[in-house]
């Protein structure tokens, strides 16, 4: 039941991108086509667990024995650089089109704030499952990540997939590119407010 409620949770109820704000960077400026939204989901998807499951054993098992929480941030950032490289060299490997597709988009995945936020989130935030001190043990945290992620994901191509017949329509001038994408943003973020109270 606690794994339900994560998922459920970190998808809807306290989306990383509508009710927490962050990967605001990515999600305006890959949103404008489908695809390349598919793409860069699948990839901070990727990014967001597996750094999440490498930064909680860093902190378990070196950080927190001696000591060196001090350090977390900056553990976490490294960590999290060396992964984006590898997505980075198996994508232009595996698929060069979805590569040449995600251009300059790619390293912001290591800026982006949202796979730092998870990272940090997972090890400091006390989550209440009926104990107020519940700390996410590595299940739990490899399934808040993953279903973080998910939301993201799914955030990032409802809004494209809006963006898209947004282009094809009559906007007013003034609203044209980023004024009405934030329009359509913050339109998104109060639907997604109905899921609050579920969990």
């Amino acid at each position: 039941m606690e794994y339900f409620l994560i998922i459920i949770s970190a998808i809807f109820v306290n989306n990383i991108v509508l009710s927490q704000f962050l990967g605001i960077c990515p999600f305006l400026g890959v949103s404008n086509k489908l695809s390349t939204a598919t793409g860069m989901s699948a990839a901070v998807c990727f990014v967001i667990t597996l750094s999440t499951i490498v930064t909680y054993l860093l902190n378990k098992y070196l950080l927190d024995p001696y000591g060196l929480t001090f350090l977390q941030t900056i553990a976490f950032i490294l960590v999290i650089a060396a992964l984006v490289q590898t997505v980075e060299i198996v994508l232009k490997k595996t698929s060069p089109s979805l590569y040449q597709a995600l251009g300059i988009y790619l390293p912001l995945i290591t800026t982006n704030c949202a796979v730092l936020g998870v990272a940090i989130t997972v090890v400091t935030k006390q989550f209440t499952f009926g104990d107020p001190a519940h700390m996410l043990n590595l299940g739990e945290a490899a399934v808040y990540a993953f279903a973080t992620a998910v939301g993201y994901g799914v955030a990032m191509i409802i809004f494209s997939g809006i963006r898209e017949h947004l282009a094809l329509n009559d906007v007013p001038k003034p609203f044209r590119g980023i004024p009405i994408a934030l329009v359509t943003a913050s339109i998104l973020a109060m639907a997604f407010m109905g899921f609050s109270g579920l969990v």
